[in-house]
């Protein structure tokens, strides 16, 4: 259920409510002045009672939130409101009955659903009733034609305001409803993202390392049977630890991250299936020699380099490569190098490939900057730098 939905349920319980104090207050009134139905007993104590069983039936149904049309309920107890004031109100005394009173109730009901229209419309139908009753020659004593006009006037403005705020109120809430779609429609938009991302940072680039190192062990098979066994190991483990990956990611915890203060070993690691396992010569400078960063700078170096040297073992057919990471106290840069194919920088970029835009979402994240320069047939070069202070 929508929130326009729980609100308007939310106002036809208010509505069952007030109904239900009404049909009550109405059997008291009676009980505190028998007087008032003196004329047609029997009828008058039908008439309260069946709007006492009408009232308690109606929010039963709304209170329970029964498989009812809401819609279809709303215009059937609006007409059977009107109805039943009416048989109160002719059973229950002469002309100056207290229950005139009651045409407010379906007036404030008809102008809160249905806005001036409805509100207006409800009283004048509730007018020509009332007058029915008390103008008829049925009527005991007859009520004087200002006092008819007086109340009129009170039922038509009172329908009016009523109307004019309850279509201010849909109007707002229509605007609310607006804002909450787009809200809504951008959370789901940046959940979207962000999966995509932990995905392809995370999972997808674990599952791309293990796709080389098949690949490398079967192009360049081990020379023997403990490298293989060490090899295949090392293979295992990765498998295991992206199954745990997904078991986690699944479940909507937070997947685990590199250790604080294991940056560069970590990039260390990655570099050494490169050089081991496809031949790239890769050169790892770092200052100062033990980088200490906060985690989470570190965080989002490791996935952003991390990124870096998978495109080299993907894309670029590259056979050396250069890391640079440095750290200055107020600022952290850092550069990936290859010498490989390379490519049309502008035309990747524009394409969006997720890589390159969740590598430039992580600096952004750390306020900083990236730039790529790229050429076909001349490397390319990833740099970026980001102060520290907004990571840390």
């Amino acid at each position: 259920m929508n929130p326009q939905d729980q609100w308007l349920l939310q106002k036809e319980k208010t509505l069952a409510w007030v109904r239900l104090g009404f049909s009550l207050a109405a059997i008291l009134v009676v009980q505190l002045n028998p007087e008032r139905v003196a004329r047609f007993p029997v009828l008058s104590y039908l008439a309260l009672i069946g709007f006492f069983a009408y009232s308690l039936l109606v929010f039963y149904l709304i209170v329970k939130e029964t498989a009812v049309n809401f819609a279809r309920l709303a215009l059937i107890t609006t007409c059977v409101d009107l109805v039943w004031v009416s048989l109160i109100v002719f059973s229950t005394g002469p002309s100056p009955t207290p229950f005139f009173v009651y045409y407010f109730f379906p007036v404030v009901t008809a102008s809160s659903r249905y806005g001036i229209k409805g509100g207006v419309g409800v009283a004048a139908i509730g007018l020509v009733l009332y007058g029915l009753i008390r103008l008829s020659p049925l009527s005991v004593g007859s009520l004087a034609i200002d006092i008819f006009v007086i109340r009129s006037i009170y039922l038509l403005v009172l329908a009016y305001i009523f109307g004019l705020l309850s279509e201010f109120e849909q109007k707002q809430n229509r605007k609310l409803m607006a804002l909450y779609k787009t809200a809504a429609d951008a959370a789901a938009q940046a959940e979207r993202h962000r999966i995509a991302r932990e995905l392809h940072d995370r999972m997808l680039q674990t599952l791309a390392t293990l796709a080389l190192r098949l690949e490398a062990c079967r192009k360049h098979p081990p020379r023997d049977s403990e490298e293989l066994d060490r090899d295949l190991k090392l293979m295992q483990e990765m498998a295991v630890l992206s199954m745990s990956d997904i078991r986690q990611f699944l479940s909507g915890r937070d997947l685990p991250s590199i250790a604080p203060g294991t940056l560069v070993e970590s990039l260390k690691e990655e570099m050494k299936f490169l050089r081991d396992g496809l031949g790239i010569h890769v050169v790892f400078e770092h200052e100062p020699e033990d980088i200490r960063l906060a985690p989470e700078v570190e965080q989002e170096l490791y996935y952003v380099l991390r990124e870096g040297l998978m495109n080299i073992a993907k894309h670029s057919q590259a056979s050396r490569a250069l890391i640079v990471l440095k750290e200055t106290g107020r600022q952290v840069s850092g550069s990936v190098e290859d010498d490989g194919m390379g490519f049309e920088a502008g035309v990747v970029q524009n394409n969006g490939r997720l890589g390159l835009v969740t590598m430039r979402e992580r600096i952004d994240k750390l306020g900083g900057a990236l730039e790529i320069q790229s050429s076909p047939g001349g490397g390319t070069t990833i740099s970026f730098s980001a102060p520290l202070e907004s990571g840390g």
